[in-house]
């Protein structure tokens, strides 16, 4: 065989090879993929919403988002109405506030201009807690200091004589304080912003009745005799009644702890 019939040949075997291949991918690039299931072959073509179903689930987004939106309007519409009636009770008061304001800044205007009171400030007034408790504790320091020395006189013993004092200091200044805030309560008796003579006498008799029964009792249970009891009891009541008119009178001329009940005549 000469060399050009198998160049010949070679190129023939080339032609075929490759026309072969291109036959190979052509068929290839033209067959539908499928998928098999147990018993039939689908196509597996692409699936697209429909038109109708995205109009659904826009429309319930839509539905749910309304209701979320009126549930938050209804409860901001509570609260507006909540902070309206507190504001309506605030300018109430505020009104209120200001009515009694333009009174004082009246009567103090007239005051400033030359009108002059025609009258004293009011009687009425009324004690503050630390008023009566200080006149309370002070009033059992003096009280006390007398009964010591009336027991220690009777009895003889300091040891009694403190004991009695001691063992009624604390309630006696209670009791006294919470008269004094009982007392606070009525009107009678006071003039011109004071305490009167006439009760500043009625406080210190109630309260010397009181003491007296206190006093036996607790000079009954410590000096284990009556007759040392009725002797301490008795012997400082009317030095104690006058004392106390006299402390009684003396605070009547504190302005501290008073509380006016101011109210002028112009």
């Amino acid at each position: 065989m000469s060399i050009k019939t198998s160049t010949t040949m070679s190129n023939l075997l080339f032609v075929l090879i490759t026309a072969l291949a291109a036959s190979t991918v052509s068929s290839f690039s033209t067959v539908t993929p499928k998928v098999r299931t147990s018993s039939t072959t689908i196509n597996r073509l692409p699936v697209t919403p429909t038109v109708h179903g995205v109009g659904l689930l826009r429309a319930s987004l839509a539905s749910d988002g309304n209701n979320v939106t009126n549930r938050i309007i209804k409860q901001l519409e509570k609260e507006e109405a909540k902070m309206s009636k507190k504001r309506e009770i605030a300018m109430e008061k505020l009104n209120q506030v200001e009515a009694e304001l333009n009174k004082v800044l009246s009567k103090k205007q007239q005051y400033l201009n030359g009108s002059t009171l025609n009258s004293t400030p009011a009687a009425n007034f009324s004690e503050t807690t630390a008023r009566s408790a200080v006149k309370a504790l002070m009033w059992r320091v003096i009280a006390g200091s007398v009964t010591f020395i009336t027991s220690l006189k009777f009895s003889g013993s300091i040891a009694t004589a403190l004991s009695i004092v001691g063992s009624d200091f604390l309630s006696k200044a209670f009791t006294m304080f919470i008269g004094e805030r009982l007392m606070n309560k009525s009107q009678a008796g006071r003039t011109s912003g004071s305490d009167g003579a006439g009760r500043s006498l009625m406080k210190a008799l109630v309260w010397r009745l009181f003491a007296i029964c206190n006093t036996l009792t607790m000079a009954i249970f410590i000096a284990k005799d009556i007759s040392i009891a009725s002797k301490i009891a008795g012997s400082d009541a009317i030095f104690k009644t006058a004392l106390m008119f006299v402390y009684e009178r003396v605070w009547a001329k504190v302005e501290w702890g008073k509380e006016y009940q101011v109210e002028y005549n112009l």
